[in-house]
């Protein structure tokens, strides 16, 4: 991975952590969302760009709006301080985790188009889905009949998750219709 990746993934632990330190409602939302980019960024670099657009949209965008109207119409509690107490026996045991998986799996991952990936070093599947993408699922757009037909439960779930979005997004402005 390069170094780009790396200071990506030490965002991403950062933001995360801050996330679940910080006590204040509203640095909350703002540090997550943060989070969300970092994850829609590192997903853009990792060349899925279908991934990137939903964290963008979901994680960064609705959900971060979503939260900060439902602190706007709601009280915002105030507190004495801004950052949790750290337990540190679960933060040593959390840390030897991650210290572990970056140093086990991170030096494994194959570089960004490298031709020895899995995905590029096996041809037979590619061609499969070239050669048989319309005669198995009517579609003429390859990446379309991927996403409509082969992960269609997948992208499904995704479909729910904007859907559960829109409508608490409604409910928390007020704007719903009721016939």
């Amino acid at each position: 991975m390069s170094a780009l990746a790396y200071a990506l993934a030490v965002f991403i632990l950062v933001t995360a952590v801050a996330t679940a330190l910080f006590r204040d409602v509203l640095s909350v939302i703002i540090v997550f969302g943060a989070y969300s980019l970092g994850m829609a960024i590192l997903y853009t670099f990792l060349l899925a760009p279908d991934v990137a657009m939903t964290e963008a949209a979901i994680g960064a965008g609705v959900t971060t709006l979503l939260l900060l109207l439902t602190i706007a119409r709601t009280t915002r509690p105030s507190t004495d301080r801004l950052v949790e107490r750290i337990n540190v026996p679960a933060v040593v045991v959390v840390g030897a985790f991650v210290l572990v998986v970056c140093t086990t799996v991170l030096p494994e991952m194959y570089e960004v188009g490298d031709p020895r990936a899995p995905v590029w070093s096996n041809p037979d599947v590619t061609q499969h889905y070239i050669e048989n993408t319309y005669k198995d699922t009517d579609v003429h757009n390859a990446v379309s009949a991927v996403l409509a037909a082969y992960r269609g439960f997948d992208t499904f779930g995704e479909a729910v998750v904007v859907f559960a979005a829109g409508i608490s997004t409604l409910l928390v402005l007020k704007r719903e219709v009721f016939a």
